[in-house]
């Protein structure tokens, strides 16, 4: 199974993404051709063999023209002027997607951290072009290299302090944690911002599996060069593995399980519960009905959680729900990989998840909340929704 990793060591951040991915083998001229499809001007985008403590890569060197340009940043400095540039343009759709994608997670973040309406969002370092030529950039070579699979080590975010447009702020920046929110990340590695916002927006958009061991090939390696030089490589690496399909035909993932059966607690009251669970981080809770002592009927509530998680799970069982203690055991869950995308139907744009095996399609399925968002907005039953998104159904046919 060919699979696209990241290797974020020394963090990930826009320039270096498109960086690596030109070095893996992206034609420069294709992304530069691409790219001026953007109604953007004032821009020029180079590439130029660079070497950092020994580590030679490509560095990806975005210059602007602060007097052709000076109209182009005040125009697209907020989330609704980008998106409408993005939408309006003739990119590819599969590029245009992801770039969307990827500035909508950066938006996102950056209206939770300064309390916003997301498309009032102003981007002080994002907003400026070269951050919107490096997303639509390594959303070019994305759509280009077209992965069967994309996987990633932990991200590295760095540590000590970051001067930014809101003054100086701890590493990582607000907005990189609200973006790595769920994922794998490691910190102190270097004094120093390690990911960015845009970095961590592209592997939290494109990264189907976090992985610490695997099993593979190494086919071909690359690395894409960071601006500030260092005591260690400041260097992103990427490679194409070609992955053992013995064990990468379905994840295997080392969780905890936590169980407790109650007897004395409402539908509602465990409902509630639920909620808290999946607040505090869980991955699943489901319930299951049982017979207790003394022929009483009960519930079994089961946890699954991954370790970092642990400590709020237990947390929420004793404060929410009347149990006086619960079972707690490891697992493994073994899993096939799933892949997002979004495509046009006969109602819309709705997100189809397909599940692989062996390197084939096993099953996919519409995404719940597009199915039941378009249902509402045709006033039609939700099997009809979905047989209208298959193009099973015409419109004619009611």
């Amino acid at each position: 199974m060919k699979t696209l990793h990241f290797d974020c060591f020394a963090g990930v951040s826009g320039d270096m993404t498109l960086g690596a991915l030109v070095d893996l083998g992206v034609e420069a001229d294709y992304v530069r051709a691409e790219l001026q499809k953007l109604p953007v001007h004032g821009w020029t985008l180079d590439f130029r063999r660079e070497e950092r403590c020994g580590v030679t890569g490509t560095r990806a060197m975005v210059t602007v023209n602060d007097a052709a340009s000076r109209h182009e940043r005040h125009e697209h400095n907020h989330w609704k002027d980008i998106r409408r540039l993005i939408q309006e343009s003739d990119l590819r759709e599969g590029a245009k997607d992801r770039a969307l994608d990827i500035f909508t997670r950066v938006a996102e973040a950056e209206a939770a951290v300064h309390g916003v309406p997301v498309d009032e969002v102003a981007f002080h370092e994002v907003g400026a072009l070269d951050s919107i030529i490096d997303i639509v950039g390594a959303a070019l070579c994305l759509d280009v290299l077209a992965p069967y699979r994309i996987t990633s080590s932990a991200i590295e975010l760095g540590g000590g302090f970051v001067t930014c447009a809101h003054g100086v702020l701890p590493v990582p920046a607000p907005a990189t944690l609200k973006i790595c929110t769920g994922l794998p990340v490691t910190t102190g590695g270097f004094n120093e911002e390690t990911t960015t916002p845009t970095g961590a927006a592209i592997l939290a958009s494109c990264v189907d599996e976090f992985v610490a061991r695997a099993r593979f090939t190494e086919l071909k390696t690359a690395y894409g060069v960071g601006t500030r030089k260092l005591d260690k490589p400041n260097v992103l690496r990427v490679s194409w593995r070609e992955e053992a399909l013995d064990d990468s035909s379905w994840s295997r993932e080392s969780l905890v399980q936590l169980e407790s059966a109650i007897d004395d607690m409402t539908g509602e009251a465990l409902g509630f519960l639920m909620e808290r669970l999946f607040a505090a981080g869980v991955l699943d809770v489901t319930f299951t009905p049982c017979t207790m002592k003394k022929s009483r009927p009960g519930v079994l509530v089961a946890a699954l959680c991954e370790e970092n998680a642990l400590a709020a799970a237990r947390e929420t069982f004793f404060v929410h729900s009347s149990t006086l203690g619960f079972r707690e055991f490891r697992v493994d869950r073994l899993s096939l990989p799933r892949t997002e995308e979004r495509k046009e139907s006969p109602l819309g744009v709705v997100r189809v998840k397909t599940a692989f095996l062996g390197g084939e399609a096993a099953r996919s399925k519409v995404a719940f909340e597009d199915r039941a968002r378009l249902a509402r907005e045709n006033n039609i039953a939700l099997d009809q929704a979905e047989s209208r998104i298959r193009g099973e159904e015409s419109v004619h046919g009611e």
